[in-house]
């Protein structure tokens, strides 16, 4: 092998922090490969010889060497302390150590065999010497690249001068095959200006890097597909050194999306560059909209009942490049409509589609669509998932969370069932409450048997929701949901253990705990808590607040006197720990809390909320006769950022058409369920929520580890739900308040900065929320008084995790999870980098491809590069290095605007028992509704390979807790709400 190169010809600066200036008397670099034969080699066991492969630069391919590392070792060191060092038993053992350390780098990740590339081994070595401190050793090695690298860099330029100069004698005779059948020659042209328009507009990105690779892999009777899978995967492998290129490779996807959809509704192969597409746009909207129609892919009121010449000459194709890679991707993948596989709808087309849907029962229809296509397609606002797939098809089901209450009978409990599989199958999220079901060893009066409580039945709708997937496009998903106080809840606390009776468990099954305020009072003065089985103390799903507690300790007096027989006696702080441990072991069940959700919902006057959704930000009523119904959709906060902070103005327009957006979903939606749509109907629920705003926070150079940004997520939140309340009003005036408005705390001027007072009333001392405002609330609530509301509820944050990715934006109220990281999902994995810490560290002069392995080798932090500023450190501190009580501070800012929750995910890099119960407690005491995740970073292992031995792709993040391997990265397991 030989001594370590630059990869890519690139260079590999050597920093201060990493190097010291070499003395008069040391070797200089050129003398690395000087010959060493004399330095007898450390016997170092090959590992499974020949089961490892080394790729060379020329693309040959030898059999994997330990020697050959330890040789490129030892000679950096010679270069460095001179020949003496061959003599040197420390030395030698330093070289062995750090010869042993690459090889298990490499190797231990694979161990059924892999192939390397030169550079990654000569990556891992360079990074060995700086990790170990050997500074002059890894000064001398990145020197000696560099200086490769530039040779290879010179003989390069001469290659491609003189490829540039026979590039039409070199492809003239080269054909390219197309799907019709036929061969073309080459249009070399077409690349080129392919290319250059991707790059357009775009700094630090060069169309003739991207074009030189192309070539490399051109052969005659290729493939018209294989050239843009080529152009793809070259600018793809160049995100993680370039994050601008995740743009570029967008726009060389939207090529090869444009020729499958025009070639489709052509009728034969046709393509057309960016520049021809403008022309194009609204000639194959209308084919596309026609075709759709005809195929019975889309309403056909769609075609027949819009003027489609004035839509098609709204749309705006420049807005096709503003898609990242990921976002383009992921909508290729799983949102555009298709045909036999084939996709035909591009991405202004899908937002106009969606749009039409929205409007399609406005008397002004045009105008409105034209309208919600601009919020869509310029990414100010984006709607959930269900109503991204399913606007404007035959079957608009566009609502995002169901919620269901399951009564103790059998016809009741396979009816609940049976509900989540229609539910499911268009794919809605369900949050289920079981709290009413009778617990293991209840009598059963029709049999004169004994119950075997809820889990057998749990075990069957988590079977179901695998089953019935949601309309092949996603995972089925469902939150099964049980108070605190049912006899059962000790093995509920249990599902998700992967030990035990396997037909007790739910492995694919979400649950929560349902938490009354006086569980938390019982831990926090240490006293004991009773278990009940339902069947004995019915009405404790019903009450909550004061009420529940006068109820609890009378069923807990008549259970001492005898005249309840199935209870159990427990201490309160022993089920709370189990609780936790349970959630750090397992994930589950999440903490959410009961008297929050209630005393502050606007619709108590009418029953109870018994639960949340699948995400935990729906906080509505449900019955036997109603399944609450939500309709999501999210603020991109990035989009409202001007010169000084939030721009009110623009913020403000867009949640009027937003809020009518979703409103608009109640009437179109297609309901599955006669009691979902009963729900909707009378009570209109909606939830407008927010994404993008750790972005916000990287713009305004705020650490979200800081007051600042506590403050920041009062402020835009405050500003949103002034703003979303007043659009609601607003379409009360012209359409009417709903049906169940009189008698809710809106009717009464009580807003959700208000109904804190009704929390406290309850709570006393043990609620401590800031309820500051800075906005005329009191011009509002006369609004409201006078004027109605159109929706019981009208804010609920929840997690886009495909909707912010569609946006390019960060998730919901998310940090950043890694700066450098993979990012897997059912559209594949995806490089993600922080662009903003990119473009700080270019700023400094400091990003470089060390600073790339640095980030590989500290997973994505930047904590311990040395280098590094720390203002930068605080600003661009990941989730696991935040405290994860700033996350519960900024919730509560929100919490204290929004008549719904929040999704939200809590980090802890080193849990324990104690840390834990603090950060709850606190959650509580902060009077947040619910809680999501707790993301816990046990003992972690992520294999640090590149783009460019990966097709492109890095490997997932994978960390080891628990004995179990769980990917921590942020996924979709609740993309049911985006």
């Amino acid at each position: 092998m030989d001594v370590i190169k630059n990869k890519n010809g690139g260079k590999s600066q050597a920093t201060d922090n990493r190097s010291q200036t070499m003395k008069p008397n040391q070797v200089s670099h050129n003398q690395v490969s000087h010959d060493v034969s004399e330095l007898k080699v450390a016997e170092i066991s090959n590992v499974a010889p020949g089961t490892f492969k080394v790729m060379r630069r020329s693309g040959s391919v030898a059999t994997f060497d330990n020697n050959k590392i330890h040789v490129a070792m030892s000679k950096a060191f010679i270069a460095v302390e001179g020949s003496a060092a061959a003599a040197s038993p420390r030395v030698r053992e330093t070289i062995d150590n750090l010869t042993a350390q690459v090889v298990a780098g490499l190797t231990r990740s694979r161990p059924d065999g892999s192939t390397f590339h030169i550079e990654d081994i000569q990556d891992n070595v360079e990074l060995a010497l700086m990790r170990n401190g050997h500074h002059k050793v890894a000064r001398s090695y990145v020197l000696y690249r560099e200086e490769q690298a530039r040779k290879r860099g010179e003989e390069q330029a001469r290659k491609r001068s003189s490829e540039q100069t026979d590039n039409k004698a070199i492809t003239k005779d080269i054909l390219v095959s197309y799907e019709d059948g036929e061969s073309r020659p080459l249009d070399s042209n077409r690349i080129k200006q392919i290319c250059q328009e991707a790059c357009n507009g775009i700094d630090a990105v060069n169309a003739d890097a991207v074009i030189s690779e192309v070539y490399k892999n051109i052969y005659n009777g290729i493939n018209a597909k294989e050239i843009v899978n080529s152009l793809i995967y070259a600018a793809r492998s160049m995100v993680e050194k370039e994050p601008a290129y995740a743009k570029v490779t967008a726009r060389l996807l939207l090529d090869q999306l444009r020729s499958e959809a025009l070639s489709f509704i052509d009728g034969r192969y046709s393509e057309a560059v960016f520049s021809e597409m403008t022309e194009r746009y609204p000639d194959y909207f209308i084919a596309y909209i026609k075709r759709a129609c005809d195929l019975e892919l889309l309403d056909r009121r769609l075609h027949d009942e819009f003027d489609l010449q004035k839509l098609a000459k709204a749309l705006q194709p420049q807005r096709d490049l503003k898609f990242n890679y990921l976002g383009l991707q992921t909508l290729y993948d799983r949102y555009f409509i298709h045909s036999n596989k084939v996709r035909f709808e591009l991405p202004q087309a899908f937002f106009m589609r969606v749009a039409m849907g929205l409007a399609i029962n406005e008397v002004d229809r045009e105008q409105r669509a034209i309208e919600f296509y601009d919020l869509l397609s310029d990414f100010a606002f984006m709607s959930s998932t269900p109503t991204l797939f399913n606007s404007g098809t035959y079957c608009p089901q566009l609502s995002s969370c169901y919620l269901t209450t399951v009564s103790d009978d059998l016809l009741g409990i396979f009816g609940a069932i049976q509900e989540n599989a229609m539910l499911s199958k268009f794919a809605g999220g369900l949050g289920n409450d079981w709290s009413r079901v009778r617990a293991m060893g209840s009598y059963i009066k029709s049999t004169n048997g004994e119950s075997q409580g809820i889990v057998p039945f749990l075990k069957v709708a988590s079977d179901t929701a695998v089953a019935v997937n949601q309309g092949g496009k996603r995972k089925g998903a469902v939150c099964a949901y049980l108070e605190t106080w049912h006899l059962d809840i000790e093995e509920f606390l249990e599902l998700r253990k992967n030990t035990g009776d396997d037909r007790r468990r739910t492995h694919d099954m979400n649950t929560a705990n349902w938490i009354p305020d006086l569980f938390m009072k019982r831990v926090r003065e240490d006293e004991t808590w009773t278990l009940f089985s339902p069947n004995e103390v019915a009405d404790l799903h019903d009450v909550y607040g004061s009420e529940f507690e006068k109820r609890y300790t009378e069923y807990e007096a008549a259970a001492e006197r005898g005249e309840i027989k199935l209870y159990k006696r427990i201490k309160a702080d022993h089920l709370w720990r189990k609780m936790l441990s349970m959630l750090y072991e397992t994930g589950h069940p999440w903490l959410t809390f009961k008297d929050s959700c209630n005393l502050r919902s606007p619709q108590q006057h009418l029953g109870t909320v018994h639960s949340s959704n699948l995400c935990t930000e729906i906080t509505l009523n449900t019955s036997d006769e109603e399944i609450a119904v939500c309709n999501l959709g999210s603020v991109n906060l990035v989009a409202h950022l001007g010169d000084k902070g939030l721009d009110t103005d623009k913020l403000r327009k867009t949640i009027r058409t937003a809020m009518r957006m979703l409103d608009n979903v109640i009437e179109y939606n297609y309901y599955s369920v006669r009691k979902a749509r009963t729900s909707n109907l009378r009570h209109r629920p909606v939830g407008l929520g927010v994404m993008g705003f750790q972005d916000v926070l990287y713009k305004l150079r705020i650490p979200y580890a800081s007051e600042a940004a506590v403050e920041f997520a009062d402020s835009s939140m405050e500003a949103i739900s002034y703003y979303a309340i007043d659009a609601s009003v607003e379409l009360a005036k012209e359409r009417g308040v709903y049906s169940t408005y009189h008698g809710s705390l809106w009717s009464q001027g009580i807003l959700p900065i208000d109904s804190i007072n009704l929390l406290a009333d309850n709570r006393g001392k043990l609620l401590d929320m800031d309820t500051s405002q800075t906005m005329d609330w009191d011009a509002l609530r006369k609004r409201v008084k006078k004027y109605g509301m159109r929706n019981s509820n009208t804010m609920a944050i929840a997690p886009t995790a495909t909707i912010s990715n569609i946006c390019s934006v960060s998730q919901s109220i998310e940090p950043t999870y890694q700066n450098l990281y993979v990012k897997s999902n059912l559209s594949g994995e995806f490089t993600v980098i922080n662009e903003y810490l990119v473009a700080e560290l270019k700023k400094l002069g400091l990003w470089d491809a060390v600073m790339v392995n640095d980030l590989k080798y500290y997973d994505g932090s930047i904590q311990k590069i040395e280098r590094i500023p720390n203002e930068l450190k605080e600003i661009y501190a990941t989730s696991f290095e935040i405290d994860p009580r700033w996350l519960v501070e900024a919730a509560s800012r929100r919490q204290k605007w929004i008549d719904q929750s929040q999704s939200l995910n809590l980090y802890m890099a080193e849990p324990d028992g104690k840390k834990m119960s603090i950060l709850y407690k606190l959650a509580w005491l902060r009077g947040l509704k619910t809680t999501y995740y707790l993301r816990a970073l046990g003992a972690s292992h992520v294999e640090k390979s590149t783009m460019e031995t990966t097709d492109g792709k890095l490997n997932a993040v994978e960390v080891k807790q628990n004995g179990q391997q769980e990917c921590l990265v942020l996924d979709d397991t609740c993309e049911a709400c985006q």
